[in-house]
């Protein structure tokens, strides 16, 4: 079933043309990537698709059978409430039934006139089904067990919403979304804010979601996994792809390699008759002329068929330039610890990165990556241990923040004050090959978007001739287009790249060693992404096979939980817990159905103490069930599900 249809949508501000002719459909299950350039129209098409927004042109047609849930890119909420409250609060129907239910159950031990009592009964009996039907045992351990599953942990989702950060909001905002029950999800930039853990287990989540979404984002890997078709927005036109996005990309760049022989053949066939006629022309014989205007006929029909293939969009153009270090020994640490607030963030870091090496630090978000990039930067102190730089070593730093740009500062300013011995002339070179062109380098640093002040950090740092660079998730606020350019010049920089990265594409694309930062230190693996998720997963089966040899001993349940991927035979017991769980769930639920059942019957509706017994039996079967729910929601945390 198709869910929404577009046809040749228009959008326009002012004078410009965002994007024309756009249709496409979206039927159920479908998986679509929407991607292109900052600034080519994607968040607008969201907003025109939810209403949110008008259209200038074409037709647009939501099924009365789609259910929209839209997260935005930036996090918005009024509502004074707790994260976990914020989450709930998608659950509000099932929330007012629970509070009917106990009501009701409530009126039913007080009420004496049979009638009432009859009346009572039959509104229990429906609402219960109806409560059971919805998920209203379950959607606390969902909402709880979605919430844990994008990073939120515990002691946040008590917080109150509006004192979470804007990556924070975005998590529960999303979590919100995925447990809205909408069944054609409108994804902006998801995995912004979410460290690699986050992002492969809201994968996970798609894989499984039977609905259909659209989602916008510049995670390449991402979109491999959780995408089979790909809409382009190009040149104001879209384009749609059967395939994920590596599929499109070799989809596109043969149909422009085609696109453009085709064109170039006919280019030149088109000035080789042109040379013939004006031979012929030339001869000035009845013949010649009627050979010439044949040809100029046969040049037009040519030219009706010529489409030039339109110019990709305009993308960076730069080169990190780094003299040579003296030392082979490029940074190193030994012993370091750090702790903030009384909680330790890591301890007995050791690590040597060599001449030339392309090192990434993975781990958790608030693991003390940053932090430790800092310490090693000189900015702030170790509490114990010590770091080196080694000779000839001059390091730059890309910081997430961006906290280096002068707000208040003209593009232009903010460039020729950090580097005043470059002419204008070089200085609107540099800027124009980072897409600063015209008045756009008067514009205010603080007025640039996410992207555009992205760019212009990354030119500060390459015009500074670091030959070590520090770079704290450089792809974030990046397009794909200038993420690809991105890499291609770190691929081609001479010098030593430390870089804190989630983009997984990018990691694979450039790492040469991977350094997992973890409390007690840090471990290192050769190779990309890839190659240090094989390894991970072999040190796993290694350490599964070893645990049965091992002496067995009481572990408290919260180190269980921590061990119990590694542990198969932690694993089964507690799946057998798991279902044991689910068996006496399903049993309590059935036999609240029948005691609801039961309850319908006049005759039993009529005896007050009998009314009475059932309904106090009730009431214990769903506390019980409200505990299941609670053990439940901690076995499928322990094991991942």
């Amino acid at each position: 079933m198709v869910l929404l249809t577009a046809a040749n949508l228009k959008k326009t501000y002012v004078t410009r043309t965002l994007f024309s002719d756009v249709s496409f459909q979206v039927a159920e299950g479908d998986r679509v990537g929407l991607i292109g350039v900052n600034g080519c129209g994607k968040t607008t098409l969201f907003r025109i698709i939810t209403g949110e927004e008008g259209f200038d042109g074409g037709e647009l047609h939501l099924s009365k059978n789609a259910v929209l849930g839209y997260v935005r890119q930036h996090a918005e909420s009024t509502a004074n409430r707790t994260a976990y409250g914020e989450v709930l609060a998608v659950f509000a129907p099932l929330m007012e039934a629970e509070r009917e239910l106990a009501d009701i159950a409530a009126r039913i031990g007080q009420e004496r006139d049979p009638g009432r009592l009859n009346a009572l009964v039959k509104r229990q009996h429906a609402l219960s089904e109806a409560f059971e039907r919805e998920g209203g045992y379950t959607f606390r351990a969902r909402a709880r067990s979605t919430l844990l599953g994008l990073g939120v942990d515990e002691e946040m989702q008590q917080r109150a919403f509006s004192s979470l950060s804007g990556g924070e909001k975005a998590k529960v905002l999303l979590a919100r979304m995925l447990l809205s029950g909408a069944n054609l999800l409108l994804l902006d930039e998801p995995t912004n804010h979410l460290d690699i853990s986050a992002v492969e287990w809201l994968e996970e989540y798609l894989l499984s979601y039977r609905g259909a979404y659209i989602v916008i984002s510049h995670d390449r890997y991402f979109l491999d996994r959780v995408t089979s078709r790909t809409f382009e927005i190009e040149n104001g036109k879209l384009i749609s792809y059967t395939g994920n996005y590596s599929a499109f990309m070799e989809k596109k760049a043969h149909e422009r390699e085609v696109a453009e022989r085709h064109y170039n053949n006919t280019m030149r066939e088109i000035r080789r008759i042109e040379g013939i006629v004006a031979q012929q022309r030339q001869w000035n014989r009845e013949r010649s002329i009627r050979t010439a205007e044949s040809k100029l006929k046969e040049i037009e029909r040519l030219k009706e068929t010529l489409v030039k293939p339109e110019e990709e969009p305009e993308a960076l153009r730069f080169r990190f330039f780094a003299p040579p270090a003296v030392s082979n020994d490029v940074v190193a640490c030994d012993h370091l610890s750090k702790s903030f607030g009384g909680k330790t963030l890591f301890s007995g870091v050791e690590l040597l990165i060599k001449n030339g090496e392309r090192a990434f630090l993975l781990g958790p978000n608030g693991c003390g990556k940053t932090t430790l990039f800092k310490i090693l930067l000189g900015e702030i102190s170790p509490d114990d241990g010590r770091r080196m730089i080694g000779a000839g070593v001059k390091a730059g730093y890309y910081d997430q923040n961006l906290s280096g740009l002068s707000p208040e500062k003209q593009v232009i300013d903010e460039l020729w004050d950090a580097y005043p011995q470059m002419t204008r002339t070089a200085i609107r070179t540099a800027l124009g090959r980072f897409l600063f062109k015209g008045d756009d380098v008067f514009k205010r640093v603080g007025d640039l978007s996410g992207g555009e002040r992205a760019r212009l950090s990354l030119l500060k740092l390459m015009l500074s001739g670091a030959n070590l660079l520090f770079l704290d998730e450089p792809t974030n606020h990046l397009d794909i287009a200038s993420r690809e350019a991105l890499e291609e010049a770190l691929l081609e920089f001479d010098g030593t790249l430390f870089v804190i990265s989630h983009d997984r594409y990018f990691i694979n694309k450039l790492a040469t060693r991977i350094l997992a930062l973890e409390r007690d230190g840090v471990k290192s693996y050769d190779g990309d992404y890839d190659a240090y998720l094989a390894e991970r997963e072999r040190e796993r089966a290694r350490q599964a096979q070893q645990e049965p040899e091992k002496p067995k001993e009481k572990k408290p349940a919260a180190l269980e939980y921590q061990t119990v991927r590694e542990s198969r035979a932690n694993i089964r017991r507690l799946r057998a817990k798991l279902g044991n769980v689910e068996r006496q769930s399903d049993g309590l639920s059935a036999e609240l159905a029948a005691l609801t059942e039961q309850l319908s019957d006049p005759d039993v509706a009529s005896d007050y103490v009998l009314v009475t017994e059932i309904t106090a039996r009730m009431d214990a079967i769903r506390g019980r069930l409200a505990e299941l729910e609670e053990e439940w929601l901690s076995l499928a945390e322990a094991l991942g599900e």
